[in-house]
């Protein structure tokens, strides 16, 4: 059952990466390439009628979290309590950024909330990419120090950053030169995601400049990539065993880079769906294949005297989880249904469509 509840949670992050990510990158491209008023609309009316209930997926993903393995919530909720709280504000910054800009007919007031709804979801693919980035490397479970655990086993807590800004100081920060890597690689991750979105549900006329950007952006991320696989080892050491012993894995890794690829293609595509779908082939084979470089680990340990989250020792009874699973039909039958309702009505291109 523990199995069972761990691909059930790494499914709904992934969902959401996909979903809420082309929101955070349609709102970085508002950001940076939002130049007309025109364009602007095209761009909010690509995400309007999704963008709340994309949202959703992270906190049913809260709630499996809670239910399924509490010592790991509670574990992580108190440990990057900070960051979580940055997270919280950015995610009502953009919301509210989207929701009050149309109150007023006034230049400045849409310029305050433009800037607001473009930060924040910049803001917020890089912390969610540096979250990522906490997981893969470790934290100092029980804040163990010369050896000594000051803390109980499952407990931690982390500054923004350490005075050395490295992942390997006995004293950890949120922020440091790997997470910061990964944080990066999300941001131009979800731009691409969210420029391949845009270009699927409008005929705005930055379209062609994104198809370039895109292409552009690719290049970027192929480096980035290669640079964070190379720098891995020196985090985690030998951190592909579970691909070489379990060789089926490969499967993630292929599907990450053959996304990757099909965006070099961007211009030649003539159906303006394909470069989203390899977009999302990129997000969900990379999240899935860091989540089984580290399985059966949640959150490892970075010290040799507790041991790391599993999903063994931090879910919850049984019988419990037996329960849990008759709701979960229930669950996900209705948001199957609410999901395909949404998209059916808000199929074709969005241009036209008042947020």
């Amino acid at each position: 059952m523990e199995l069972f509840w761990y691909i059930v949670l790494m499914a709904m992050l992934a969902v959401y990466l996909v979903l809420d990510g082309y929101d955070f990158g349609a709102g970085i491209i508002h950001l940076f390439f939002g130049k007309t008023e025109k364009d602007k609309k095209a761009i909010t009316s690509a995400i309007g009628p999704f963008w709340d209930a994309n949202e959703v997926w992270i906190i049913a993903a809260g709630g499996i979290l809670f239910f399924a393995f509490p010592k790991l919530y509670a574990s992580s909720f108190s440990g990057f309590y900070l960051p979580l709280i940055m997270i919280l504000w950015l995610l009502i910054f953009r919301g509210i950024g989207l929701e009050l800009r149309h109150q007023l007919n006034n230049k400045m007031w849409h310029i305050i909330w433009d800037k607001a709804f473009g930060i924040a979801s910049l803001l917020l693919a890089l912390f969610f990419g540096i979250a990522l980035g906490n997981v893969v490397r470790g934290v100092n479970l029980g804040m163990v120090t010369n050896g000594v655990s000051q803390h109980e086993p499952h407990f931690f807590f982390l500054p923004l950053w350490n005075p050395d800004f490295s992942p390997l100081s006995d004293n950890l920060g949120i922020i440091d030169w790997f997470t910061l890597l990964l944080g990066i690689i999300a941001v131009v991750s979800l731009t691409i995601h969210g420029a391949a979105w845009v270009i699927f549900k409008t005929n705005a006329s930055i379209n062609p400049q994104l198809k370039k950007l895109i292409f552009k952006l690719s290049v970027v991320l192929l480096l980035l990539i290669v640079l964070s696989v190379l720098v891995w080892h020196h985090v985690q050491p030998n951190p592909f065993h579970n691909f070489f012993e379990r060789p089926w894995l490969w499967i993630f890794p292929i599907i990450t880079l053959t996304g990757l690829i099909g965006q070099f293609w961007v211009k030649q595509f003539k159906k303006d769906g394909l470069s989203f779908l390899f977009s999302t082939m990129f997000l969900m084979g990379g999240f899935f294949g860091t989540a089984a470089s580290i399985f059966p680990k949640m959150l490892p340990s970075t010290n040799n005297t507790n041991p790391s989250l599993t999903i063994y020792n931090v879910a919850t009874s049984h019988y419990g989880l037996s329960v849990g699973v008759n709701w979960f039909v229930v669950a996900i039958l209705l948001v199957a249904v609410y999901l395909i309702i949404q998209y059916k009505v808000f199929k074709g291109k969005m241009d036209d469509v008042a947020y």
